[in-house]
């Protein structure tokens, strides 16, 4: 084999372990883990080419401000793999859920459209409006 038959074989070693360490740092690493809460706003069965489940929970509570606190509400927008808990979520709608989930660096168009994926759901319960209410402060403070 000639020299630069090696250096070229020894440069595409490198090329594929680089290409591979890529895809596995942005795709299958899981970059982060926890608990999300808040009202499960929808989940879909949609796609393309590849039909996924895709989710909305909505995370409501105040934001402190210098003037006084003002309502917010976040949106945690995720994926689910798994069937089964996805089927479970479908049957959640508008009540306070806990999922638990795992963030990745990319998505993948087959395992959904979100970074992150809920592998488990932690709690379920009814949304309770006793002690929810808002205070109205009318006049000066």
């Amino acid at each position: 084999m000639t020299t630069k038959g090696k250096v070229f074989g020894g440069l595409s070693i490198v090329l594929v372990l680089a290409l591979a360490a890529f895809i596995y740092f942005k795709f299958y690493f899981v970059f982060g883990e926890g608990v999300k809460a808040g009202e499960l706003n929808q989940i879909v069965y949609k796609g393309w080419v590849w039909k996924t489940y895709e989710g909305r929970l909505i995370q409501t509570g105040f934001k402190g401000a210098k003037g006084g606190g003002t309502i917010q509400s976040n949106e945690f927008n995720f994926s689910v793999v798994n069937k089964d808990i996805a089927d479970s979520l479908m049957r959640c709608s508008g009540k306070m859920v806990e999922l638990h989930y795992r963030e990745y660096n990319g998505a993948l168009p087959w395992r959904g459209v979100q970074r992150y994926i809920v592998d488990r759901i932690v709690s379920v319960r009814e949304e309770s409006n006793v002690g929810n209410e808002v205070p109205i402060i009318v006049g000066d403070v």
